[in-house]
């Protein structure tokens, strides 16, 4: 695969033997930085802490380290806390679960044991009166030279009390993806080029120098005017369109005419063109 003298933050890449912990990920700027109307509320970083102002753990043990964080308007939402709660609950849960058996296995067969960890930081992409749209960057390290990071994106509809994808609003993935796909690839394209150094070659039969379907990764709702969606973030997580070093790629797209044409006509209203 092509090597890049880029290294995206969020990776932390350990570059280093693999007996060696890797280092946690740096904070970065994500897509919700980049599609949101307005700064993120911020989140206090003191462990154990969760209100109305949002909500943050952090916990370092021997076997384990466990990072979780939410903002203060899903803190705000009584189902949302719910939801969110009892993900932090599984993620926690399955975390010490494997880094016990990881431990038990270091012991039994003679060699060192790195504590696993799992990290997951929500952000506010956009709150509009009736639906708040997040973002996630999730990471987790169960050993070797680095951890493996990735984006999960959440639609609450505030109504209904509920989860949605973004795909949820729209017609159909196809009438979605004729609708950004020209754009994003472009898009996609330029920020190849900035991180490679090199001009990309759709032809030259690598993957990751082919276009991918933006509807296929991790699809954003944003908004410019706090009344309505007039943005479409795309975040593509490692792998999915370069090698590991290239990181995330984001791309953030308006909604255009095609896109509304795109949309459910009991969704049609929560749009408006984007510039």
């Amino acid at each position: 695969m092509r090597s890049s003298p880029m290294v995206f933050a969020v990776l932390a890449l350990a570059g280093c033997k693999a007996s060696q912990p890797p280092e946690k990920p740096a904070p970065q700027p994500s897509v919700a930085t980049v599609v949101a109307s307005a700064a993120a509320p911020s989140v206090t970083a003191t462990a154990n802490s969760s209100s109305v102002t949002g909500s943050s753990i952090a916990e370092k043990t021997p076997l384990y380290e466990f990072d979780y964080a939410y903002p203060a308007a899903a803190a705000a939402t009584p189902a949302l806390k719910a939801w969110l709660d009892a993900d932090l609950a599984k993620r926690k849960a399955d975390l010490i679960g494997q880094a016990k058996e990881a431990q038990d296995d270091a012991k039994k067969n003679g060699f060192d044991y790195h504590a696993y960890a799992h990290s997951t930081e929500w952000k506010v992409v956009t709150d509009l009166p009736g639906w708040l749209s997040l973002s996630a960057e999730r990471w987790d390290y169960t050993g070797g030279a680095h951890g493996n990071s990735w984006a999960e994106g959440l639609l609450w509809d505030k109504a209904a009390g509920a989860p949605r994808k973004a795909l949820d609003l729209f017609t159909s993935k196809q009438a979605l993806s004729a609708a950004i796909r020209a754009p994003f690839c472009t898009a996609l394209d330029k920020q190849r080029v900035e991180k490679r150094g090199e001009p990309v070659d759709p032809n030259s039969g690598d993957e990751f120098d082919k276009c991918i379907d933006p509807v296929d990764s991790i699809l954003l709702l944003g908004s410019s005017d706090k009344q309505h969606f007039t943005r479409i973030g795309v975040l593509v997580n490692p792998y999915e369109a370069g090698p590991y070093v290239e990181g995330f790629y984001e791309v953030t797209l308006p909604v255009t005419p095609q896109v509304l044409k795109a949309v459910k006509p009991e969704y049609r209203a929560l749009f408006a063109l984007g510039r």
